[in-house]
């Protein structure tokens, strides 16, 4: 066994490049935000891909025990017909809502934005998708209908006062077209759904094939269009890059992620905290004092 010199490995070429990498590495660190808001959307996105019928009860459960994790906003549902998303049945009612916690709800058609007022939604959001062929066969219209669409929604959620959160689907890739060009995504979709007046755009790699390359490109050019304080991400873990994909976001001053209880929620936030980032507020939930704690 041949054992170096700590002064000579420090003098040497691969000493200077080994403390190179390492004061990179803590810069990336610094540069991390210090909070980060989680966007829990297990209760609408996370079972809407279930074949078999969730209970609303049983829905209701879940929202309610997750108001008690600390968690700043919980998505409760979808505003839209039951004959494309079976799943989306809660429709707000029956949620035990708690003081500083948000409860949007998706509403894709300006009739949707009604009636989640009417149900008492304080926040509403609408999704599109980078792709043509995504989208009609998901919302069933073109990219274009669809921003014809949310303009509508936009005027009845202004007349309403609520808040519009919008999301970009298939950011990185398709499953029917392949790799999404970022530029498209930049000026097709992101920029015209912040100019017409959504407050936060996030970003979904909707089927998971992102990787931390794919993902910083797509990023970059979006954050010439909107600024990097309003984007969010939105990662599926398919090919178990969605931790890796995140922390590209959060390096390049992204500080909203969203998350799905039983999915990646879990990993998301402890590796928010190994990193020294706060995310959920401290309660007398079990769960947020574990999480506070690590």
């Amino acid at each position: 066994m041949r054992f170096v010199n700590r002064g000579t490995l420090f003098g040497s070429a691969m000493g200077q490049q080994y403390v190179t990498s390492r004061l990179k590495a803590v810069s990336v660190t610094a540069a991390l935000p210090g909070k980060v808001k989680i966007v829990e959307v297990g209760p609408r996105d996370g079972l809407q891909n279930e074949k078999t019928i969730v209970p609303t009860e049983a829905k209701i459960n879940l929202i309610d025990m997750l108001s008690e994790t600390g968690l700043p906003v919980i998505e409760a549902t979808s505003f839209v017909s039951p004959k494309w998303v079976p799943q989306v049945r809660v429709n707000g009612h029956g949620i035990s809502r708690r003081p500083g916690v948000s409860y949007p709800v998706l509403t894709p058609q300006p009739e949707g934005i009604q009636a989640a007022v009417k149900a008492g939604a304080s926040e509403v959001a609408i999704f599109g998708a980078a792709s043509e062929l995504f989208s009609k066969k998901n919302i069933n219209c073109s990219v274009d209908e669809s921003l014809q669409r949310f303009d509508e929604v936009m005027i009845a959620a202004k007349e309403a006062g609520v808040p519009v959160r919008g999301y970009v689907s298939c950011v990185v890739g398709c499953p029917y077209e392949g790799k999404v060009a970022p530029e498209k995504v930049a000026h097709v979709m992101a920029k015209r759904l912040y100019s017409m007046g959504c407050y936060e755009i996030s970003l979904g790699d909707t089927i998971g094939v992102g990787t931390p390359g794919s993902m910083s490109e797509m990023l970059l050019a979006v954050s010439r269009e909107v600024p990097v304080s309003a984007l969010a991400v939105h990662c599926h873990d398919t090919y178990g890059q969605a931790l890796a994909n995140i922390l590209v976001a959060l390096q390049m001053g992204v500080s909203v992620v969203d998350s799905s209880v039983a999915g990646l929620g879990g990993y998301v936030i402890y590796m928010l905290h190994g990193l020294g980032i706060k995310t959920v507020r401290k309660t007398s939930s079990k769960v947020a004092q574990a999480t506070c704690k690590l």
